[in-house]
């Protein structure tokens, strides 16, 4: 599924002396089967606009079409975009509320109607995708799990109502090295195995350096720049003026480059840096 923003203004709480103007003019096209990265300085915008693409803020101006279909039109139905546009927020497993694990990942096929031969089949194939194992888990408290696998029973719940358009918002704030790790992993399998369309909100250069195809930068409400991973960094001086950051083996380059060594800083993975240097010390270069 694709996704079109037109123009797209939201203001909150408008014509009071509270009035304040989240996102502005925003226009951004996500192809189907496309890998986005969202970046932008906190307050800049993206959990509003995010918020906007499964119809759970309305705009003030500007519309969004969704395969081609508008968000606001009178034939659109907000709950039959919800099933296809699945978002999950930061700290998703905040939200866990079931008793069991199975509860919690069928309670949207459940609203959807499903037979519960359905449910069943979806909360055992949502959870494999995630990585966690049906029979293990499945009576357990979501409490009782580590915060890695709570959060993954947060994204399996999402997965269950098979969406066609996935959006995470930080999925791996606050987890542990090991478990942001995984998380990402799976993320990645899901792109692979689902070709679903993916919008990846973060705060990490580095995540969505290795992983989105094409990234999005917001600032002050806008959507300033758009562009491959390689395009968007190349502009490090603008980035840091925003307020944010490079990858850091991208900084290391221009660092290197800077002391005149014959470096390309157009370096992104640690594993494009280390044939890199590589070239160099073969080629005696790097003194």
């Amino acid at each position: 599924m694709s996704i079109d923003i037109k123009n797209l203004t939201h203001v909150y709480m408008p014509n009071t002396p509270f009035e304040s103007t989240a996102i502005k003019n925003i226009n951004w096209t996500v192809k189907n089967g496309e890998f986005w990265g969202l970046i932008g300085h906190t307050g800049s915008g993206k959990s509003t606009l995010i918020q906007h693409l499964n119809g759970l803020l309305k705009p003030t101006s500007g519309e969004i079409l969704i395969d081609g279909k508008s968000l606001g039109g009178k034939r659109s139905s907000l709950k039959a975009i919800r099933q296809k546009v699945g978002l999950v927020f930061q700290y998703p497993e905040h939200q866990l509320f079931e008793e069991t694990v199975e509860q919690d990942v069928a309670f949207g096929p459940k609203n959807m109607g499903l037979s519960q031969d359905e449910i069943i089949k979806r909360v055992k194939e949502a959870m494999e995708l995630v990585g966690l194992s049906y029979k293990e888990v499945k009576s357990k408290s979501p409490f009782e799990l580590s915060g890695g696998q709570m959060r993954r029973v947060a994204i399996a719940g999402v997965l269950a109502m098979k969406p066609q358009i996935l959006i995470l918002d930080e999925p791996t704030a606050g987890l542990d090295p090991r478990g942001r790790d995984e998380i990402l992993e799976e993320i990645v399998d899901l792109k692979q195995k689902q070709n679903l369309t993916i919008i990846l909100v973060s705060h990490s250069m580095e995540d969505v350096a290795k992983l989105v195809d094409k990234l999005a930068v917001m600032y002050r409400g806008e959507i300033v720049s758009q562009g491959t991973p390689r395009e968007i960094f190349r502009d490090y001086k603008g980035l840091v003026e925003k307020g944010l950051g490079i990858p850091q083996i991208t900084e290391l380059m221009i660092k290197l480059k800077e002391k005149g060594k014959n470096v390309s800083q157009d370096i992104l993975t640690v594993n494009e840096a280390k044939a890199e240097i590589m070239r160099l010390v073969r080629g005696k270069s790097l003194a």
